[in-house]
């Protein structure tokens, strides 16, 4: 039997607003309005405001919520304030990446995770099974939306209908209060490389607060934006989409998130097998690319060492790729072997039978000015 994708609170409202809906992660979302181009681009220059009501939200309460916590993920939850945000992959035992989140501290008996929609089932089964000491997990996915304010405009809109009380948020930071009169998490978060806000409250909230934000946004140009110029802008940043640049057979260190294992904070889940891997010496490394040749590389393609025929043996794959509205150039991010591919370094993605040249470049691809 085949189900049907939910919708969003704010699915009649994008729809109005000229929304393309796809189906994504079991959902009907807006893959866009005028375009990836203009909305990306509107973004970077301006504001936009995402429906992201797709996204997963669980709470642990109890006396051991923030122990667990700690020991769920491989950042550092303990050291943490009450009001500040990590990101933070998720592990097995063996070091495969679960998920990628951002961890809440409310206290010390009351977090909040927030994870991947395609996740939510893997998710919850995860964190119910793992549970250690005096935690409750409650499942608040489907009750609670999720809107994000994002670009250089962002903050000067939030202030505009909150008498400017979270301009001076920081960055990765939290706190409940309310937009348009209603009851909201506002956090300093985003997954676009811009500033902004993402904003949580209960579902029947979401459309007096998603435009009370559009109305407030008009005189700064803020548009509506979908998930087309969200994967843009994400991949720009190399921020890491889960099912495409990390998941069950990738580790944190091998996806370059070493930054988000903390190694002397005490025992996490996979630690041993992440120690093990380090003494041992990574083998690989998610790196980014930029094409020199005339072509896109996309996802699945595969990556052959540079000079070689299609039929090469590939030394790597494609996990996230394609044109980069603020460059101007096609980019993408593959796992290569860490010996021989530093930056700089000729590489040959091949697409459609031919091998075309790119080569290996810093990332992020895009930092925001400061």
């Amino acid at each position: 039997m085949t189900t049907q994708p939910r919708r969003t609170p704010l699915y009649d409202e994008l729809k109005k607003l000229g929304g393309r809906m796809v189906p994504f992660a079991g959902y009907e979302m807006a893959v866009q309005f005028e375009g990836i181009k203009a909305e990306h681009n509107s973004v970077r220059t301006r504001a936009g405001l995402f429906d992201v009501s797709h996204m997963c939200e669980f709470w642990l309460d109890g006396r051991d919520a923030l122990e667990y916590a700690h020991w769920l993920v491989t950042n550092d939850v303990k050291g943490l304030e009450d009001g500040q945000i990590c990101y933070t992959p998720m592990c097995m035992p063996n070091g495969g990446i679960v998920d990628d989140l951002l961890v809440y501290r409310y206290g010390t008996d009351r977090i909040l995770l927030v994870v991947n929609a395609a996740c939510h089932d893997k998710d919850l089964e995860h964190v119910q099974k793992n549970v250690r000491g005096d935690v409750k997990v409650t499942d608040r996915s489907y009750e609670t939306g999720q809107i994000a304010l994002q670009g250089p405009a962002a903050v000067e809109i939030l202030a505009s209908i909150t008498g400017g009380a979270h301009r001076d948020l920081g960055f990765f930071r939290f706190v409940d209060s309310e937009v348009a009169g209603k009851p909201c998490l506002i956090s300093r978060t985003g997954y676009t490389a811009e500033d902004g806000y993402e904003i949580y409250c209960d579902n029947e909230h979401m459309v007096d607060v998603f435009r009370a934000l559009m109305e407030a946004g008009e005189p700064h140009g803020l548009k509506p934006i979908g998930l087309g110029a969200r994967d843009t802008l994400r991949l720009e940043g190399k921020l890491a989409l889960y099912g495409n640049d990390i998941d069950l057979n990738t580790t944190p260190l091998e996806a370059s998130l070493g930054w988000t294992v903390k190694w002397d904070v005490g025992d996490f889940n996979g630690r041993d097998a992440l120690v093990a891997q380090k003494e041992e010496g990574l083998k690989r490394r998610l790196v980014g690319f930029q094409m020199v040749g005339k072509g896109i590389g996309r996802h699945e393609y595969p990556i052959v060492p540079a000079g070689s025929d299609a039929g090469a043996e590939p030394v790597g794959v494609v996990t996230s790729g394609g044109p980069s509205p603020t460059l101007g150039v096609s980019i993408g991010l593959a796992y290569l072997p860490k010996k021989g591919y530093k930056v700089g370094a000729p590489i040959g993605v091949v697409i459609r039978g031919k091998v075309v040249e790119a080569k290996i470049v810093k990332t992020p691809f895009y930092k925001r000015p400061q």
